[in-house]
């Protein structure tokens, strides 16, 4: 089960990585009970643009290559994303393999997850002036 966003925009938020109350990093206002409800009009683009370059700036060199993982694959695991972008799964300090989680690829995928959103967010906003959406939390 997932949560989802809709509205103005639509979308799926990353499982396991991403909260439901992520669209607030790129301002914007929001309401609550089972849904945080979230607007966004063209006073917010220079907030929306500066949360995306701070994304961008996260994922440095990342980016282009998690960019070309996702166009060729639907789904994923930590280890086959950190295999793909050369990210070791071994702990050096236990010598031992990370079989769960890897936190470098966790927080890869956090900002990665943020700027699809804040892309989203930005592409809305500058056609229709507006942007509204809920969110499941």
């Amino acid at each position: 089960m997932g949560r989802w966003y809709s509205g103005d925009i639509k979308g799926k938020f990353w499982f396991a990585v991403q909260s439901s109350d992520d669209a607030s990093f790129f301002g914007g206002s929001q309401g609550e009970p089972n849904y945080i409800n979230f607007y966004f009009e063209k006073d917010d683009l220079p907030d929306i643009k500066k949360g995306l370059k701070e994304c961008k700036k996260e994922l440095g060199d990342y980016l282009k290559k998690m960019d070309k993982f996702f166009d060729e694959h639907d789904c994923y695991n930590d280890e086959q994303l950190a295999k793909y972008l050369e990210i070791p799964m071994i702990d050096k300090k236990v010598g031992k393999t990370i079989l769960q989680e890897n936190p470098k690829v966790k927080g890869l995928l956090k900002w990665y997850s943020r700027k699809i959103l804040g892309e989203k967010i930005l592409k809305c906003v500058k056609k229709t002036d507006f942007c509204e959406f809920e969110a499941e939390l």
